[in-house]
């Protein structure tokens, strides 16, 4: 079809149009013969760029054939790989952009808005963010250390771009981790890690405390009244130490079998 400029016309034509057009109303608009354009359109129905409609007829006759152009859905994972194409050859400075292109983008989204004022808020505010974009993250059901929180995420939209450009599809998912993070409240008190392929299907964010945000918990102390909560995050200061976003490829313990991680879902597609 592509070195047809009368074929290229008439789609560029069906392409345009709000409702199905038949050959005579082509031939009159193109200015060919009527039996050269039913020609040029079984080519272009042949080869699927064009898709036939019976349409009722004028006065008496048969019913006429209409024609529309098939509409070709974009292919976001194509132009994904044309876009992480673009960010250089530099691996840092890919995942330096792509992760302000996360931020940029988090800062677009309408992200669940709960202040943060512990772990458990914080993990909620990711699973919230992360459920909306698909990723069916879910919150890791074993024991896990007071200064950590885990979600895992199973359903990457960008799986397969991730396997050879983690650096990019990853970087912006820390970007967008960071920035749901900070538009609560956390940009001081908790820091985010994603481990991207700890299982085939699987990725986990790792929550941690920022040291000495926390507020020591009541219960270790001989006077603590009964039922003590769960640790706080304090109110973030100046001297607040903060460890900035990392990506890493695959720690080491969740890879071999970290109990924090826990075994893997067993709904991973």
């Amino acid at each position: 079809m592509s070195d047809s400029w009368p074929r290229r016309r008439l789609l560029a034509i069906l392409r345009g149009a709000s409702e199905p057009l038949d050959a005579q109303q082509l031939a009159r608009v193109t200015g060919q013969h009527v039996t050269t354009v039913r020609f040029h359109l079984d080519v272009l129905t042949r080869e699927s760029l064009v898709r036939q409609f019976q349409q009722p007829p004028r006065g008496r006759g048969r019913p006429r054939i209409g024609y529309s152009a098939v509409q070709r859905s974009v292919s976001y994972q194509d132009l994904a790989q044309v876009l992480a194409d673009q960010l250089g050859s530099d691996p840092r400075r890919r995942a330096e952009a792509a992760m302000a292109a996360g931020r940029a983008w988090g800062a677009k989204l309408d992200t669940l808005e709960q202040p943060i004022e512990s772990l458990e808020d914080a993990r909620s505010v990711i699973v919230g963010a992360m459920s909306e974009l698909g990723f069916a993250p879910e919150r890791e059901s074993g024991p896990e250390p007071d200064d950590q929180a885990l979600v895992r995420m199973t359903g990457c939209p960008l799986r397969e771009l991730a396997r050879t450009h983690s650096e990019v599809v990853c970087g912006v998912h820390m970007g967008l981790l960071r920035e749901a993070l900070d538009r609560n409240g956390a940009q001081d008190t908790v820091n985010v890690r994603l481990h991207p392929f700890v299982g085939p299907e699987l990725c986990v964010a790792r929550l941690e405390a920022v040291q000495d945000s926390l507020v020591p918990d009541p219960a270790a102390h001989p006077d603590a009244p009964t039922g003590a909560a769960e640790p706080r995050i304090a109110a973030a200061t100046q001297s607040a130490s903060r460890v900035g976003p990392q990506l890493r490829p695959a720690d080491p313990q969740l890879r071999h079998g970290d109990p924090h991680v826990g075994k893997q879902s067993t709904n991973q597609r």
